[in-house]
Parts: structure tokens; sequence; C-alpha cells
């Protein structure tokens, strides 16, 4: 491990609502049998030292440990001052970035760890952040050897690894995945803290510069493998969850294409065909989603609009998006499965000639996914940069969770720190 530096892990962005559970999970990872001999050092940073001294006495009352203040360093610097930022980057060995929505705030941090040689993982479901960032920084991340790795927590782990994890459990060659996302909420219901809204209305507010941004990347299309895999409609009843469902309005196709692609083209693997759903439930949430979803769309195209769903979050989202974010009970009575439905060749069969022979079903599942899923997840890949240089892609650049760590044994340490991965079925098709 690259114990070189002051600290091996930066939170920065530590008081913010994901931040303050990205510490939260940190700290009780690095207190775990794996490292509580290692004596690693970590630090959190932000603009407050008062907000820093808050989280850390918060995660220390949660996790009984009093000491937690006295072991953790405060580094002050604010994404709009490069020198701070420089500074902290100077001192850590990776960066866990939670501060967004990251189209405004995550390029600084992403220059500032390139230039100083601190590897980096964010939470980011944006996919022109995401692709702009490699666009711009993979040849220089890749001299200077840094791993930067977007999108590290529910977005888009779960779907990114979990492609990976059917793939390997395949007894052939993978062509092609469905998954589709079921959310469980207890009686409290639930809640999304408003900064995943607000990157929601900016990142639908500007597709036109994403395609502007695709084309001038200008990447060939990849070569369909087996049978095409049909695109379902806009709303449609799926059968497999017995729920309605929608198209998945995140970054985990985008990802998991880019990750198809590198594996193609730098290790020459098959690449797998891919389409995220997401289950809505009955005929009436699927009507009120409807209203919702053509109110969001009209809003978010004028400015005025914007402005008022960013102010009263809590009104125009019915309340799923507010700025005090989720309460405990409601997170503590929340979880997600995604279930994976593959289709395949056996070993021997060309995927180019005839139809699938194989089926197979996966699912992932964990506790609720904005506030546990996915500190546990962008820890864990942090840790993975950390203890599994040698698995890495070698030399560095710009990376989806997948490309970076499909060789490492991160869905396993996922799967021990609860974020399951599990076969439910597989057979003949």
């Amino acid at each position: 491990m690259d114990t070189a530096r002051q600290y091996q892990f930066v939170v920065f962005g530590a008081s913010g609502f994901t931040g303050q559970f990205v510490v939260e999970e940190l700290a009780r990872v690095l207190d775990g049998a794996e490292f509580r001999e290692s004596r690693l050092r970590w630090a959190v940073a932000g603009r407050n030292q008062k907000r820093l001294e808050d989280v850390l006495s918060w995660a220390a009352e949660r996790l009984s440990k009093p000491q937690l203040k006295l072991e953790v360093g405060i580094i002050i610097c604010d994404v709009s001052d490069p020198p701070s930022l420089d500074e902290m980057c100077k001192k850590a060995s990776v960066v866990l970035d939670c501060v967004g929505p990251y189209r405004f705030f995550g390029e600084p941090v992403i220059k500032s760890c390139v230039e100083n040689g601190a590897h980096c993982v964010d939470i980011s479901g944006e996919p022109q952040f995401l692709e702009g960032m490699y666009a711009k920084y993979n040849s220089q991340a890749a001299e200077n050897g840094v791993y930067i790795v977007g999108s590290t927590g529910f977005d888009s782990i779960p779907a990114d690894m979990g492609v990976l994890f059917t793939r390997n459990r395949l007894q052939g060659t993978l062509t092609a995945v469905e998954s589709i996302l079921t959310f469980k909420t207890g009686p409290s219901g639930t809640c999304i803290h408003d900064g995943t809204w607000q990157s929601a209305i900016h990142g639908i507010a500007d597709q036109g510069n994403l395609k502007k941004l695709r084309k001038q990347l200008a990447c060939k299309p990849l070569p369909v493998v087996g049978k095409k895999l049909k695109k379902r409609g806009a709303l449609f009843y799926a059968n497999e969850v017995g729920q309605y469902a929608i198209p998945f309005l995140g970054a985990d196709a985008s990802v998991v294409r880019r990750t198809q692609r590198f594996l193609h083209e730098h290790h020459e693997e098959t690449p797998v065909q891919y389409s995220a759903y997401t289950a809505v439930g009955g005929i009436g949430s699927a009507i009120k989603l409807i209203f919702a979803g053509l109110l969001f769309v009209l809003l978010t195209k004028f400015s005025f609009g914007r402005k008022l769903m960013i102010k009263y979050p809590k009104f125009f989202s019915f309340g799923y998006f507010s700025s005090e974010g989720p309460t405990q009970q409601q997170m503590d009575e929340s979880s997600f499965d995604m279930t994976f439905f593959g289709e395949g060749y056996s070993k021997g069969k060309d995927p180019q000639q005839g139809k699938p022979d194989l089926k197979i079903c996966t699912q992932v599942s964990g506790p609720e996914a904005g506030y546990v899923s996915t500190p546990i997840a962008m820890v864990q890949a942090a840790v993975t940069i950390l203890k599994e240089p040698g698995s890495l892609p070698k030399g560095g650049g710009v990376f989806t969770p997948g490309a970076a760590f499909s060789k490492t044994k991160l869905i396993e340490r996922l799967d021990k720190a609860g974020l399951h991965f599990k076969v439910i079925s597989t057979l003949d098709a």
C-alpha cells in the first residue's frame, strides 16, 4: 500500500449530507480486522473547521469510538481555491470526492488530483461530467500514474459490477443483459437529498451538450455479438418483477457501455449489450410518474422553471426530494434489489450463429441506496485502489468502476461489506 503520503484517504466534502455517511463508513472499515493493525492515516476536508469537527463528533458517537476525533486529520480547502486543493491532494493517496453537483464542482478536484499524484473516486451519476473528464484528463492521468474512477456509488457500482458478476458466473459467453431495479421502503416512506435532484435538473437541461461531447469523442459503435437486445418501451409491465417499469434515468447504461468498450478494446473481451430499467409499482404509481415526468421535462427547458424546482424540491418532486434528506428511520427501513436477466451461448458455440442457448438470473441487493449503499461502495472502491494496485489497469487513467476493478476482488469486498451478489438461476434457453 502507498503509505508515503501523510494521509492514505481524504474525504473531501465530509460535512455534506452524503459526505458525513462516507466518513462514518470509512471509520468503520478502517477499524475492522483488515486494517486495525495497519494504522492507516486519514483526514476529512472541507471549507469549515467547525462543521468538520462536528462530523467527526457525530461519527464518533454513532460508532461509539470517542477517540475518532483525535485520530482523524482535518484539512481546510475549497473547490474554488485551487492552491488549497493542491495542498490537499499532495497529502492524499486517495481522495474520496463527495462534493456535487459534479458538473459544477468536480473538475477542479480531478485536475488537482491528476497534477499532484492523488488517486480519486467520486459518486457522480452525471454522464456528461463523467465522459467529459475522460476526454479531458485520461491521457494526463495515465502519464502520471493516477487512477480517477467515477460513479463509485449507487450510480453505478451495482450495475457495472453486477454485469461483470453475471458474465463471470455464466458457463459460456454472455452477450446481453437487462437489469430491473426495485426499491423497498417501510411505513415512513422514502426521501432523497436535493443534491441529487439538482444534478438531475441540470443534466436533463444540458442533454444537447452531452450529445455534442459524444460526437467529439467519436467512438466507434461496439460490435453486436449474439442476438440483438431489443429496447423496451418508455413504460411497460415487467412480468419478471410484477410491476410497471421505465428505463433507468441515471448513469448506469452509459457507464456499463464505457466499461464494455474498455474491456473489448484492451482485453479483447466479448462486449455485453445492456439495458437498465426501474420498477415503479402499480398502475396508479405509473400514471403519477408520467405526469411528474412530463412536468419535470417541461420545467427544465426554462431557466425560471429550473430555479423553481431547485428552490422548492419537495413540492415539485411530490415529496421524494428535500433539502433535509431522509430520516434515519427511512434509511433503516429501505433497501434495493437490482436483478439481472442475462442470455448467452454455451462454451464452444459461435455467438454469431443461431439463438442464445443459455440464460442466467443474478441479483445485487443492499441497504438504502443513497446514503448507506453508496458510502459502502465508495469506500470499498477507494480501499481497492490502495490494496490492489497490481490488479488495476496498468499505468492509470480515467475509468469506470468495471474498467478499473474487473480484475480485482472488489465484488468480494462489497459482498462482505453489505452489497450482496448472488446467482438466482441458470438454465438452458
